[in-house]
């Protein structure tokens, strides 16, 4: 790895999470180095240290020593068989980059799995699950009004694939393959789409249809008598590219009920604001920017959850969420800029899909 190439992956132990979010976002690495003022390695930050950082309380100006992970492993450069070593590292500890230190643990290079796998990502072998993914699909999709006078939004195109087509690739990547829609305005199109395309043997398709419109949670109460363990539920305009296994894990550790994904975003205020006190000028902030969780319309449920809705009556997912937060615990995934991708609008659909041609994957 080149000198530039390195020095981006690093970051200083005074940097702020949200230094570490943002370096994360530009390099598009599962890690980066904590280094010290003499180069030395001393931690490196993933998304799940960032994420347990948040859950213990840190917050976004907070500094990277205290979040950062001290017991990693390395390898001394010098070692004749380093990158065999490093291989079997990576697969033992499932690790995306193994650092390289001199003896003053100085770092002086990293290995990447397209080091030793001749350019190839490496894909280790996951679980298969049983649990259900809903995608909700009855929506009119206003937002995207032209395209969805004519077409559902679940089949706005991403490249030459359907936008609903990418969200299952992307469930099944990690193990997931039962997929259940609810159906509403222009169902028959989205019907014939999943009668006609040829997805892999082991697809299990199927969907459920409203009479009326229930909003963007009431048409679940169509599946209180089908859904038997923690199941999915994801807006046909939301693309996510997480672990979904590692969601489904978080979720069971907490024991939560519900389980939203939200994702980092920064609001940029573009004027001075005024803060005051006792009716006076206390201060003048010039372009404030508010660090926040937005809701990614992506979550995990407990079937229990189900008996908060009330058969054929309209509910929106908000409501559903306060109403079990109520009383029983919500858990939130964090997440960040780069692994969310909202097509539920158009500004946002086109920066979208111009994202994933410039990643390749349309």
């Amino acid at each position: 790895m080149s000198k530039d190439d390195i020095q981006n992956l690093c970051i200083s132990p005074t940097a702020t999470i949200k230094d570490a979010i943002h370096r994360l976002n530009d390099t598009a690495r599962k890690m980066i180095f904590v280094a010290d003022g003499n180069a030395r390695l001393i931690g490196t930050i993933s998304d799940g240290d960032i994420r347990r950082g948040l859950l213990a309380g840190y917050s976004f100006s907070q500094t990277v020593d205290k979040i950062m992970y001290r017991d990693f492993i390395a390898l001394d450069h010098a070692s004749p068989d380093v990158k065999a070593r490093a291989k079997e590292l990576m697969v033992g500890h499932n690790l995306p980059l193994i650092p390289l230190v001199d003896r003053q643990d100085r770092l002086q290079d990293i290995i990447v799995w397209t080091d030793i796998l001749d350019g190839r990502d490496f894909k280790p072998q996951g679980q298969v699950y049983e649990n259900e993914v809903v995608v909700m699909a009855g929506g009119k999709g206003s937002r995207l009004d032209v395209f969805t006078k004519v077409f559902p939004k679940p089949l706005i195109p991403i490249g030459d694939k359907p936008a609903i087509e990418f969200i299952m690739e992307r469930f099944y990547r990690h193990g997931f393959h039962k997929f259940i829609y609810t159906l509403n305005y222009k169902k028959e199109y989205i019907k014939l789409f999943l009668k006609e395309k040829q997805f892999p043997p082991d697809y299990k398709i199927d969907w459920v249809e409203e009479q009326e419109f229930l909003g963007t949670a009431g048409s679940l109460s169509l599946l209180t008598h089908r859904l038997r363990d923690t199941f999915f539920v994801v807006n046909c305009d939301t693309l996510l590219d997480v672990d979904y296994s590692d969601v489904l894990k978080w979720h069971k550790e907490r024991g939560a009920a519900l389980t939203a994904i939200g994702c980092h975003n920064a609001i940029d205020i573009p004027f001075g604001v005024f803060t005051l006190a006792d009716g006076k000028l206390a201060k003048i902030h010039e372009k404030p920017s508010h660090d926040v969780i937005i809701n990614t319309g992506m979550y995990i449920l407990e079937p229990r959850v189900l008996t908060y809705l009330t058969p054929g009556t309209p509910m929106d997912m908000n409501d559903l969420i306060n109403a079990v937060a109520a009383k029983e615990e919500v858990s939130v995934f964090p997440v960040y800029g780069r692994n969310w991708l909202d097509l539920g609008q158009w500004d946002a659909y086109k920066k979208s899909t111009q994202f994933l041609e410039d990643q390749d994957n349309v």
